[in-house]
């Protein structure tokens, strides 16, 4: 082989090293654009988007099998009260909105109800003094669960296909058993000590080792049991026969307040939804015992007086208008929502123009305390990371948004012995005693006292919003009281500022409900000149190492054109898969 002469040699050489250069520069830069550019997943067909990746295929397997968007998440929605125990449940509760591509727009109410020996000084001693830790935990939080009614009344209305083809995955998971990842093994392992209160947990949550680990199978064949009986025999498979009496026996036991005709009584209720427009938008949400639509009407009736610039994103002067904002809108739901059925919630002023043209008028380019906007006294808060969403859109032009509770992160941290269930804490989403707040620092009034029967206020927001009226944006969050806010700003990224939906959905948020008097930021949310300016206003800050770190999860789908557009929040485990 001929050596190589100098000339030759150096070229070589220097072409190597540019080479080099321009590749690492490549890298770089590429590195860099991926961080600034957030790319959703694109389909044409279908599109499922929830926070497990299990459950997603789920239900992206049934709209490849010709099913429809209602299908496929009730299918999810099962799936999840397996492989999402932490928030997907039997035992709990929640929201759908549906839009048919027949043009109707409808959801279904299946969020739980007080049991019938409930009043409204239940959780009072004998001075009136508020337990909270009846409320929060244990069988004494325990509302008569509803998803379970309320996903198979979405199936037989709206679905396509029968009960046993849409529960099969879901039971097959449990039988089966899936491999932990590291967010299952993280909160399993994070709640050892409360599921160690419960015999009945213990068997499921702890078994026979200290810890779970990454890779783990966990099999659950007691709540294939449960799923199995739902799919023979229907609703009465949950609600009556061998299931309920496991139920009921658990809750005598712990001296728990649910009977077997609490059980038997509990139906699902098809609710005409809360409208709204918004910048040519239609906005469909979800209307009472949800605050989660009236508020967000209210917000975006307000905000559309204002016109917004790209440049405007967080900056402290569209800080200062979302927060003022947020703050009438919260104190109004204080005073004025509940369980329409119990209260008369007056949604038609709440959701006019007239009168978030009266809020605009009074707001200020500074902060108004919140005690002027009303005379409560601050308190603290605390978030938990409670409630999942999941969004869906099928090839014939439906969408489906659902958010699912517990409440707390696996509820109660009761499984129901031999059902293999969890049972939410939902009481507390009651107003137990006026003027004092929830495990989410939300106050509450009469309108949301607790009565026999009642459905305990929310802030699920599940949400579709229409151009031309047509699905184009398929949105909701978990997150307590921050729901209603997360679900406000990815909507308005998208609107307002022409984000793509992953865009709308990753870029960082901020949070205030009127009590306590304190903006709430994730990292990176504010640069340190807006928040010297933000301050110098007058705003004060939530520690943000200790509440609301992370704001929301927000599932996501966008449709534009011929192409669908599924985003997962980073902030959790997420999954969009579409085909």
């Amino acid at each position: 082989m001929k050596s190589l002469n100098k000339k030759t040699m150096k070229f070589k050489i220097t072409l190597s090293f540019t080479t080099a250069v321009i590749l690492l520069f490549s890298f770089l830069f590429s590195n860099n654009l991926s961080a600034q550019i957030a790319r959703p997943i694109k389909a044409k067909q279908g599109m499922v988007v929830s926070a497990c990746s299990l459950a997603s295929e789920v239900g992206i397997n049934i709209l490849k099998k010709g099913g429809n968007a209602v299908d496929a998440s009730v299918a999810v929605g099962f799936a999840l009260a397996v492989t999402y125990p932490y928030a997907g449940n039997l035992g709990g509760g929640g929201f759908m909105v549906i839009h048919l591509n027949d043009g109707k727009n409808t959801s279904i109410d299946y969020r739980e109800k007080a049991p019938s020996t409930a009043h409204k000084d239940m959780y009072l001693d004998k001075d009136g003094n508020y337990l909270s830790e009846l409320s929060q935990s244990g069988i004494t939080s325990v509302g008569v669960p509803g998803s379970v009614a309320g996903l198979i009344f979405a199936l037989d209305k709206y679905g396509t296909m029968k009960l046993e083809e849409v529960i099969s995955p879901a039971i097959d998971l449990a039988i089966n058993g899936f491999i932990l990842d590291e967010s299952d093994v993280r909160s399993f392992n994070y709640y050892k000590d409360e599921f160690e209160k419960y015999s009945s947990s213990k068997k499921i949550f702890l078994k026979d080792k200290e810890r779970f680990e990454e890779g783990d199978l966990f099999v659950q064949k007691d709540l294939a049991f449960t799923l199995e009986q739902i799919r023979t025999n229907g609703k009465d498979g949950f609600y009556k026969g061998k299931v309920a009496d496991l139920f009921i026996t658990q809750v005598e036991e712990l001296n728990g307040y649910i009977t077997h005709e609490d059980l038997e009584k509990y139906a699902p209720i098809e609710r005409e939804p809360i409208l709204g427009m918004y910048r040519d938008h239609k906005i469909v949400s979800m209307g009472p015992p949800s605050s989660g639509g009236i508020a967000l009407v209210e917000l975006l009736n307000i905000l559309e007086n204002f016109s917004f610039e790209k440049q405007d994103w967080n900056s402290s002067s569209y800080i200062n208008k979302l927060v003022e904002t947020m703050k009438y809108v919260y104190a109004d739901r204080t005073y004025h929502l509940g369980d329409e059925d119990f209260y008369l919630v007056p949604k038609e002023k709440l959701t006019s123009k007239e009168y978030a043209k009266s809020i605009f008028e009074k707001l200020t380019d500074y902060a108004i305390p919140s005690e002027k906007i009303t005379t409560q006294i601050p308190v603290e808060t605390n978030e938990s990371t409670e409630t999942t969403h999941y969004s869906v859109y099928d090839k014939y032009g439906n969408a489906v948004s659902v958010t699912t509770t517990i409440n707390s992160g696996f509820g109660s941290k009761i499984v129901v012995d031999g059902a293999g269930f969890l049972l939410n804490n939902e009481m507390d989403d009651f107003s137990s005693k006026p003027g004092e707040p929830n495990q989410f620092g939300l106050l509450g009034g009469k309108a949301n006292s607790i009565e026999a029967g009642k459905r305990m206020l929310s802030a699920m927001t599940p949400t579709i919003v229409l151009k031309d009226d047509k699905p184009f944006v398929i949105v909701g969050s978990p997150g307590g009281s921050t729901i209603i806010t997360v679900v406000l700003q990815v909507i308005i990224n998208v609107i307002d500022f022409g984000m793509n939906i992953q865009e709308a959905v990753n870029a960082p948020r901020i949070h205030h409900q009127w009590m306590p008097d304190i903006i709430y930021l994730e990292e990176f949310a504010v640069n340190k000149d807006v928040y010297e300016n933000l301050e110098k206003m007058g705003y004060s800050f939530g520690d943000r190492n200790k509440t609301f770190r992370v704001l929301g999860s927000a599932q996501s789908i966008m449709i534009d054109g011929e192409n669908i557009y599924g985003a997962p929040d980073p902030r959790r485990s997420g999954s969009a898969i579409g085909y």
